[in-house]
């Protein structure tokens, strides 16, 4: 069955803690929590105090995407503040091996994003050594922007690649995700879907995730 997890980018940060156990009434998977340093992309968002905030408002996977430079000075202070799911971005660090044998030694499942640019060739060297591989579908920096349909055919590269090799490896997109979009991905390959306004902004969160979880 096909994980969702609502992004918290798009919750009210004025009752987070509310908006963490909505997600976790809903149905939700995960909690997806978009990490953003305005120098990798053109954003602010949250570090890991206010990862470690809301961890005691849910038992849901904390599924924490580092959209930040330098990620090896942060890996730890978000493990400790309770992440579960450690992703750093393939573009952003010279020491990805590094970084994932770190994530893994602190407990935590490792995973790789790469950007709509990136071709799924470029994390082939790091495929055996992670729990998820993140396939953004937009460009990351900002919620609300349209799916990049050009991202299926990595996605659909990505699954043959992960059932031809029997790997243990989550495929999970992020951007522009809705009820349309969602299935499109889920077709390509996709197991997790990671979402912001489509799930906050729906009029019932549990009956939208209840349809994804059915794609």
């Amino acid at each position: 069955m096909v994980k969702v997890a609502p992004s918290i980018l798009s919750a009210d940060f004025a009752t987070l803690g509310e908006e963490v156990r909505r997600v976790e009434r809903a149905g939700a998977d995960w909690v997806h929590v978009d990490v953003m340093d305005g120098q990798f992309v053109p954003n602010i968002t949250i570090g890991p105090g206010v990862v470690r905030s809301i961890r005691p408002h849910t038992k849901l996977p904390l599924d924490v995407h580092l959209m930040i430079v330098r990620p090896e000075n942060f890996v730890e202070a978000f493990a400790r503040a309770g992440a579960d799911l450690i992703t750093i971005h393939l573009e952003a660090s010279k020491n990805v091996a590094e970084l994932l044998l770190q994530i893994k030694s602190l407990g935590k499942g490792a995973g790789i994003s790469i950007n709509p640019g990136t071709p799924f060739e470029k994390v082939l060297p790091f495929m055996e050594h992670i729990d998820l591989l993140l396939i953004m579908t937009v460009n990351p920096g900002f919620g609300g922007q349209p799916f990049m349909h050009e991202c299926l055919d990595k996605i659909r590269q990505a699954r043959e690649h992960v059932d031809r090799h029997h790997l243990c490896v989550e495929i999970e997109v992020d951007g522009g995700i809705n009820a349309q979009t969602g299935k499109l991905a889920v077709q390509a390959g996709a197991s997790v879907l990671a979402a912001g306004n489509a799930l906050f902004g729906a009029p019932d969160m549990r009956k939208e995730i209840s349809i994804w979880k059915r794609f």
